[in-house]
């Protein structure tokens, strides 16, 4: 997997690594879970939890974390794989830290196609963003069940409505649930703030409070999750989810390297349509050769 990876990140354009790519997301197994909420929420504790538990299960776990990045080096610490503290034995679990390297919305540029990969591979997926608050959102253009982490004391329900980040999750996590009073509070500003959210798909989203340190709603959790994907199963949901994921990371691909001129040209061509579970990689490379055509005089 990490050759794979590394390949996917210095040949990223190459039709080898399309064709790759495709492959992998026509032989997608893992259920991909992503985690996000503000720093010193305990995100990567309740990843180690999450790992535990799902191991557990016998089940094969890859983790993408994604760190924030240097200015002028554009590297990281990658301190996610340090707090972790995973059995280095352990075969049956894979972590991947990547630099976010600037970008907004707590996700690298790259997440997309890593995850692709890594779902075609492992039992379960889990991709925890950056931490950096309120804006990050891409989190719901990846992952089939987002989980929102919320700290407690950290604010009341309009801190939750800023950005839309209470649209976002399909499962909310109150962290360090230890703390009493102050997490029944956040619990209840956190209920306020999801109320006002009305899914079409029918599903409620489930409050689960949590202590990483301690292990305790863990398997509330784990249920939870299970729960949900249960839910996308029926209907056609989780087939839906993807179909839009894709075509998201196909108009964010070609915005990349054509710019909102590119992308509305491939727009009003109908390009960014993709049929039901195409693939996005090799309808890139398709729609890149189209566009690098000069116009028809």
């Amino acid at each position: 997997m990490a050759l794979a990876l590394a390949r996917m990140e210095a040949a990223s354009g190459e039709p080898a690594t399309m064709a790759l790519l495709d492959a992998a997301h026509y032989g997608a197994r893992a259920h991909v879970i992503g985690l996000t909420g503000p720093p010193g929420v305990g995100k990567s504790t309740l990843i180690a939890r999450l790992i535990e538990a799902l191991r557990g299960e016998h089940q094969s776990v890859g983790v993408i974390a994604i760190d924030p990045s240097s200015r002028q080096s554009g590297g990281a610490l990658l301190g996610d794989r340090v707090r972790l503290a995973l059995d280095a034995e352990d075969a049956g679990v894979f972590v991947r830290s990547m630099a976010a390297r600037g970008r907004l919305g707590g996700l690298a540029a790259e997440a997309h196609a890593a995850v692709v990969l890594m779902r075609a591979v492992y039992d379960r997926v889990i991709v925890e963003t950056v931490g950096v608050g309120q804006s990050e959102t891409d989190i719901a253009t990846i992952a089939d069940t987002v989980v929102l982490c919320v700290q407690p004391g950290s604010g009341d329900s309009l801190q939750y409505l800023k950005a839309g980040i209470a649209e976002i999750p399909d499962i909310a996590v109150i962290g360090k649930a230890d703390l009493g009073s102050i997490a029944l509070k956040t619990q209840g500003d956190l209920e306020a703030a999801l109320a006002l959210d009305r899914r079409v798909d029918g599903w409620s989203v489930p409050i689960v409070a949590v202590s990483g340190t301690k292990a305790q709603g863990i398997g509330a959790l784990v249920q939870a999750i299970k729960d949900h994907a249960g839910h996308l199963a029926g209907g056609g949901r989780l087939e839906a989810r993807r179909q839009a994921h894709a075509e998201s990371w196909l108009a964010e691909a070609v915005r990349s390297e054509f710019g909102r001129r590119g992308l509305e040209r491939a727009a009003r061509a109908g390009a960014l349509a993709l049929a039901p579970g195409e693939a996005p990689f090799g309808a890139l490379q398709r729609l890149t050769a189209a566009l690098l055509e000069p116009p028809a005089r």
